[in-house]
């Protein structure tokens, strides 16, 4: 063993060590109880950041600890390597996306193994590899087969001037990214999956997750939006024709005012006809590309298409309007407006001085003023007839069941979920596997003809797909008559909904998964990840699985147990302001700081000597240029580091400020440990410890020991507080370097704690504890090694503090032997120096002595003190 911690020297010999032995690879053993821990996939972007860096040491931190338990364990890696960025990236770098994507992920790759993940890279999987996307495709036909996939027109956004579609990422304060000319919203025919089919399972599924964190659990819960309420059909005013509307507050049926429906709804485009001011009106609506979280605040524009609908109880005449806070593909693209009841409508109303008729009123009788807004809770009826008086349920029901007598009613289960729209219009995708016959029938493509392979070696031009640009490509033939291919590709989303199922049979060449060895590793037990893929990914991940389970391939209803959502990473961010009045950004690895006595920056410069502005913590970004290279990092303190800091610095499921100087107290810790077991193997033990032959310091030493043992035992594999694991760790490595090893039996339990600190910490700093562990004398490497056990019997205490109170104060402390009876406990704290002068000129009162065992006695005197 080197007296120096090198671990420039010491990492990469370990690294070789676990290649060469693929020491991680996962078998099926039934003899096992298996454990499949996994990290989202990256995409392969050319560089790792902290992010990156965080995540993945969490999950091999898991990965190491559930291994050590005896688990056969699974940690896969692979590349979400489709997408529009590297569209952006060919062309900007004048090459191919596929020629730029799998030189990122060799980059990326080697800085994964530098770091020292636990990753069985016999299952890496890139999902923009025919092998993987073939299955994808298959999988896609056979859902078409069942009737889960249809096409319809869909709303996109459109350059006009490059006659190309536009990602929502394109487009920039409403113009095309490229040429700056105006977006226009265009419908086009586009792919959809019937995830609403799903949306109850997805929904109740939810209530089976007790290991998904609640805020999680919550985002899915609203997004999908269960809603009961009645459909409800409206005749227009001297037309054949009637318009449906949804509703979750029939109660307020009677206050409805005016009609609004979306400007692309069939009524509006009917009125518009022979109205310019509304055509005109109706295609700057087209024109504005609205998200739904924007409805709530956005200005309320409207106008009246000069139709009208009738109330179907009261038989008023009830006003059309067009409005651009309605969309058509919520719900049924109109919506009864009540504006005295809905904030959204009584703001319209307000504006344009449409009626606003009060028809609820507070249950607790109070006066409202719909002078000012709204009144939108649940309350009696007014206003409405047979139902006044009555409460919400009564006046919902009645109204409902009023409703479906007359036949212009339903009551219906309603979602805010939408249906899965995979098109996209890009080139860096799996394209779509369907087909277009010359008679306009569109069939998918056949199995034979599986994977239909996206061309890599292309010329991006920056506008137009090559697969589109390219009219050679989409021919093919069908049953040998002449078709088409599909030119759009899948949303990316449909490559990450499934690769985590791929990993358990990435080799399987003949089918999708082989299921014997998926249903043995599934579902996931941990998987880690941002918060920020709540409703999309996790939610995908989560149907996806449900439709494997559906077509035979799997057997669980859930793809993973376990889901931890890990915090970002913060940096300080500086900048100084140029003389065009720009701010340069300085990375904070260039800075030069001067704190104050507490720590804080007051000052900092750059190599220029320029003075700095410091914005404060925020997260890393290229933006701010405040990002930390890990290569970096790695190459100045070593992976260990680095692992160690990530996990110490702050609970797993919040944000982490990088800090240098505690990645420089990281290394001073494990240079601590690595000193230690030097001094220690130089002159070891050479005779067993004897528990029943230790002193009193040695028994303390070991109790410490032990029940670090136990809590850390604890903070990793149940609570995973892997930071105040650590902590732990490092209040007893304090204790281990004061204590002596002058005597056979210090060596011994010396010996029996640098064991256990080597194991307790090998998940987290692998490559030193590899190395510790064999200058402690292993024979086998610390990667067989079992998880260190508490011993119960090492932390029972063989003494114990009790504090003394005296009329509800603390007057004394007493050490008592740990075996003492209750009576004796009482008697030792009267004999207590303080009690006794008490004694004096005071009566004791005996029926109020009580004893919390372990922790106090509590003394009365009869009469009052002094």
């Amino acid at each position: 063993m080197q007296e120096q911690y090198r671990p420039d020297l010491i990492e990469p010999e370990v690294q070789q060590h676990w290649a060469e032995n693929k020491t991680f690879k996962a078998i099926k053993d039934t003899s096992k109880e298996k454990y499949y821990c996994l990290s989202m996939l990256p995409y392969p972007s050319g560089r790792l950041h902290m992010g990156h860096v965080r995540n993945y040491t969490i999950g091999d931190v898991v990965s190491r600890y559930q291994r050590m338990n005896g688990k056969n364990v699974l940690q896969p890696m692979g590349w979400d390597a489709f997408g529009l960025p590297a569209e952006g990236a060919a062309i900007k770098n004048n090459t191919a996306p596929a020629k730029w994507t799998y030189e990122n992920i060799e980059y990326m790759k080697n800085q994964l193994k530098v770091l020292g993940f636990a990753y069985d890279w016999d299952r890496e999987v890139t999902t923009c590899r025919p092998e993987y996307y073939k299955w994808e495709q298959w999988f896609f036909t056979e859902l078409y087969k069942k009737g889960l996939v249809y096409k319809k027109t869909s709303t996109v956004n459109w350059c006009p001037n490059d006659e190309t579609v536009l990602a929502n990422e394109q487009v920039h304060e409403g113009c095309c990214w490229r040429c700056d000319t105006p977006v226009e919203q265009k419908e086009i025919p586009q792919w959809f999956i019937k995830i609403t089919d799903y949306a109850e399972q997805l929904l109740g599924g939810l209530d089976n997750l007790p290991e998904w964190p609640e805020m999680v659990k919550t985002m899915q819960r609203n997004w999908i939006g269960r809603s009961e309420g009645v459909e409800i059909t409206f005749k227009i005013k001297d037309r054949d024709e009637s318009v449906a509307v949804y509703t979750t507050r029939p109660d307020t049926f009677y206050g409805v005012s005016y009609m609004a429906v979306a400007a692309v709804h069939p009524l509006a485009e009917s009125a518009a006809q022979n109205n310019p001011a509304l055509s005109a009106f109706i295609q700057e609506c087209k024109n504005t590309k609205v998200a739904e979280a924007e409805l709530a605040t956005m200005e309320k524009k409207g106008m009246a298409t000069g139709l009208f609908a009738i109330h179907p109880i009261t038989g008023e005449e009830v006003p059309i309007w067009v409005a651009n806070f309605v969309l058509m593909h919520y719900g049924t693209g109109a919506v009864m407006a009540v504006p005295a009841h809905d904030q959204r409508d009584y703001e319209f109303a307000t504006k344009y001085g449409l009626p606003i008729k009060q028809v609820v009123a507070p249950a607790n009788g109070e006066e409202i003023d719909l002078s000012k807004q709204a009144f939108t809770e649940h309350g009696v009826a007014v206003n409405s007839a047979e139902f006044d008086g009555l409460d919400f349920d009564k006046t919902f029901n009645g109204i409902a069941d009023k409703l479906e007598a007359m036949g212009v009613g339903k009551r219906q289960v309603n979602y805010r979920l939408r249906d899965w729209g995979v098109s996209r219009q890009r080139y860096w995708g799996a394209p779509i596997p369907m087909l277009t016959l010359e008679n306009g029938d569109v069939v998918p493509a056949p199995m034979e003809d599986l994977p239909i392979v996206l061309p890599e070696d292309v010329v991006m031009d920056g506008v137009k797909s090559p697969i589109k640009a390219d009219p050679n490509w989409a021919k093919t033939t069908y049953n040998g008559q002449p078709a088409l291919k599909e030119t759009d590709t899948f949303d990316t989303f449909m490559e990450s909904s499934w690769y985590y199922a791929r990993y358990t049979s990435p080799n399987a060449h003949n089918a999708m998964l082989d299921s014997d060895e998926a249903n043995y590793w599934l579902p996931v037990d941990q998987y880690i990840g941002g918060i920020e893929h709540a409703t999309m990914h996790l939610l995908y991940f989560r149907f996806f699985h449900k439709l494997l389970r559906d077509a035979g391939i799997l057997n669980s209803d859930e793809p993973t147990k376990k889901l931890l959502c890990q915090g970002m990473v913060l940096a300080d961010a500086f900048y100084y302001t140029s003389p065009t009045n720009e701010r340069i950004w300085v990375s904070p690895t260039q800075v030069t700081l001067e704190r104050d006595e507490k720590g804080r920056i007051v000052k900092a410069f750059d190599p220029e000597g320029r003075e700095l502005v410091h914005s404060g913590m925020t997260k890393m970004s290229k933006s701010k240029n405040n990002g930390i290279d890990p290569q970096e990092m790695v190459e100045k303190y070593g992976a260990d580091t680095v692992r160690l800091f990530m996990m110490f610095a702050s609970p797993a499921e919040m944000t982490l400020e990088w800090q240098e100087s505690g990645v420089e107290g990281a290394k001073r810790f494990l240079g601590r440990l690595w000193n230690l077991v030097f001094e220690y193997q130089k002159d070891p033990a050479k005779t067993a410890l004897n528990p029943t032959a230790l002193s009193a310091d040695q028994k303390a030493l070991r109790r410490d020991v032990h029940k670090t043992i136990a809590k850390v035992s604890d903070d990793i594999g149940r609570r995973q507080t892997f930071n105040t694991a650590i902590a732990a760790i490092m209040e007893l490595m304090n204790k281990l370097t004061r204590a002596s090893l002058e005597s056979e039996q210090d060596k011994a339990v010396m010996g029996e704690a640098l064991s256990a600190v080597v194991r307790m910490l090998y998940p987290i700093t692998p490559h030193i504890c590899f190395q510790l562990w064999q200058a402690l004398g292993n024979s086998d490497t610390i990667d067989n090694a079992t998880w260190v056990q508490a011993d119960e019997s090492a932390m029972v205490d063989d003494e114990k503090l009790i504090v003394i109170q005296v009329n509800g104060k603390v007057r004394a402390k007493i050490t008592v032997p740990a075996t003492m009876n209750d009576e004796d406990v009482k008697q030792a704290a009267i004999n207590t120096p303080y009690v006794q002068n008490m004694l004096i000129n005071h009566e004791l009162d005996k029926e109020r002595i009580i004893y919390v065992p372990g922790k106090l006695v509590s003394l009365r005197f009869i009469a009052d003190e002094g």
